[in-house]
């Protein structure tokens, strides 16, 4: 892992915050951002890939014995860590509590755009996009095209995924043939969504294709 001091000053947690905004960030990133530095001899990136275990291991149950217990976390970071978490429960929890976290491709298959597109007769082309901790920020059709085939451009995935601050898209489209495997072209264009992705700071996380009867991930394939 690298040190906080050879990640370039762009890539850093608040710098992301003031440029891409804060949904952009990873868990960890999140953390780092609120400590701001470590200790001597344990980096800012290792206190917070721990406290991120610790949240992960025992989500919404964290105490401040806890944060304590932590190398490098003294009372004061303690109490910083647990302040900033009652805020947000108290003002910034999603209303009804209905976001959509996407740790696995069934979980995307639920949407209704999603649900909707498996028994077309075009092919539609769909890109999901995802803030840092993975929850779902919006689904849109990118391209409708012909019987079986759909074109698709990378800056017509990345637009709205850079309006809405993203830091991950899911790439979904259907088969209207109801064959699951993906052609040349779908290989070709996740390669070049890969790519484009990368340049702009916004990791495609899977490319799914859909039919009646079930879906296939490229990422799952390893293809991706």
């Amino acid at each position: 892992m690298k040190m906080m001091k050879d990640v370039p000053q762009r890539d850093r947690p608040r710098e992301k915050i003031a440029k891409k905004g804060v949904t952009s960030l990873t868990d960890q990133e999140l953390i780092e951002s609120i400590l701001g530095r470590g200790t001597r001899g344990r980096d800012v990136r290792v206190i917070s890939k721990e406290i991120c275990g610790l949240l992960k291991d025992r989500p919404g149950t964290i105490r401040y014995d806890d944060l304590i217990s932590i190398m490098g976390i003294g009372p004061s970071k303690a109490a910083q860590i647990m302040a900033c978490f009652e805020m947000g429960r108290r003002y910034c929890a999603p209303a009804g509590g209905n976001s959509i976290k996407v740790t696995k491709p069934q979980d995307i298959l639920s949407l209704t755009i999603i649900a909707g597109m498996r028994d077309k007769r075009q092919e539609h082309f769909i890109c999901i996009t995802l803030n840092g901790a993975g929850e779902v920020l919006d689904s849109r059709i990118i391209t409708v095209g012909l019987l079986n085939h759909s074109l698709v451009h990378p800056r017509e995935v990345f637009a709205d995924a850079i309006t809405d601050r993203a830091a991950s898209v899911i790439c979904v489209h259907n088969h209207p043939s109801g064959s699951l495997e993906p052609s040349p072209q779908d290989i070709a264009i996740t390669t070049q969504l890969r790519e484009a992705g990368l340049l702009l700071g916004i990791q495609l996380i899977d490319h799914i294709i859909v039919t009646k009867n079930g879906y296939l991930s490229m990422k799952e394939r390893g293809l991706l």
